[in-house]
């Protein structure tokens, strides 16, 4: 994975480049960004660059042995963790990341690093309940094998993708190893939800924070993959919101059905919010319940999108606003019940009910109460 195969990012790009070449390379560091920014590519390709022997142009050069071992993720010094998990896993049954090494492979050549934990557990077959984790008995491996001197390269690396999975327990474990790590050991966090960390792991990284991808860069990837309108590119683009995932779905058609339904549920919500109809809020809650937890996370962010854009619409800002058809005519509506007074408390709640889902927490009480906070808040301003 070279830096020239990832889409974007280029000022974070030549940061990266400029640091290894002044030998300013941090021990631990945690790379922060959603999947579609290109965070995980982003860390392999840091780490080929690293160990690349024949650098040039602000690239690794992509042929030597150990770019195409990187690139491959078989190199002897490249250590990968990751969450998992499997149905009919025995009580007790501790999981490791080297038993699905070959699909995480896969993956990621498929995907040329760019997928989602979903598209991951999906490939897993986890179904609707079960998810990925990062288990103690993993943390003994990673220090286990981090105490082993390296094969080829000035640098052991060990990369942990979604560290925020693993319990309290594992996280103890690697905090020794984080504060004092043994010479020339790289730790590479790389997280969509740095804020599950514990504190004192946060403390000991470095941050290296992935932007979204630009609009004007999405746009382009729109063109390249064959939407001929501009018009219409240019939409998608701002949709996506910075994420490559999104633009894909949303290009291929495959994000429609799932809007939709997203759409739904908070116009259901809202009108029997401002109907003060609670016994029926009570019902739309167990229904969202019933969803996937990704699922519930993507009704959340779409419903986040929806109040925004409809306090837009009321703060009289349309013209650039980016709904139309059926999401237009129901928020033009909607509009006068979002203002100033409401806007930030709808969010917060939006953004709380978010992180109980991600903790796992119980989808049925999660729901019901933030229809009914949410109840409490819609009214014609």
């Amino acid at each position: 994975m070279q830096f020239k195969d990832i889409i974007g990012q280029e000022e974070l790009k030549r940061h990266l480049v400029r640091a290894v070449d002044a030998g300013r390379v941090s021990h631990a560091q945690l790379f922060t960004g959603r999947a579609g920014s290109g965070a995980l590519a982003l860390a392999v390709a840091y780490v080929q660059y690293l160990c690349c022997r024949h650098r040039r142009d602000g690239d690794s050069c992509g042929e030597c042995p150990d770019c195409r071992q990187i690139a491959a993720l078989a190199h002897p010094d490249l250590h990968l963790v990751f969450p998992v998990n499997k149905q009919g896993k025995k009580s007790g049954e501790a999981m490791l990341s080297d038993e699905f090494l070959p699909a995480f492979r896969a993956l990621f050549e498929e995907r040329r690093g760019c997928f989602s934990p979903q598209q991951w557990y999906d490939r897993l077959d986890l179904g609707k309940t079960l998810k990925g984790m990062i288990s103690a008995r993993e943390a003994d491996e990673i220090i286990r094998k981090l105490s082993f001197k390296s094969f080829e390269s000035d640098y052991k690396t060990m990369l942990v993708w979604l560290p925020e999975t693993m319990n309290e327990e594992a996280a103890n474990k690697i905090l020794k190893i984080l504060e004092e790590p043994w010479e020339k050991t790289l730790f590479l966090l790389v997280s969509e939800q740095p804020a599950l960390l514990l504190p004192t792991i946060l403390s000991r990284t470095q941050e290296v924070a992935v932007p979204r991808i630009a609009p004007e860069v999405l746009e382009r990837v729109a063109a390249e993959r064959g939407v001929a309108d501009p018009r219409q590119a240019r939409n998608l683009a701002r949709l996506a919101d910075g994420d490559l995932l999104e633009l894909e779905h949303l290009a291929a058609g495959e994000s429609d059905e799932r809007r939709r339904e997203n759409f739904g549920l908070f116009c259901r919500l809202m009108r029997l919010s401002y109907n003060d109809r609670h016994l029926e809020l009570i019902g739309w809650a167990e229904e969202a319940a019933g969803l996937a937890r990704e699922q519930q996370r993507a009704l959340l962010q779409d419903a986040a999108r929806l109040l925004r854009e409809s306090f837009m619409l009321h703060a009289g800002l349309g013209e650039i606003s980016y709904l139309w058809g059926e999401e237009l005519a129901f928020c033009t509506k909607f509009a006068p019940f979002v203002g100033s007074e409401n806007i930030e408390p709808l969010i917060a709640e939006i953004e709380s009910a978010r992180a109980q889902i991600t903790q796992n927490g119980n989808p049925i009480i999660v729901f019901t109460h933030f229809a009914l906070a949410v109840s409490k808040m819609i009214k014609h301003l």
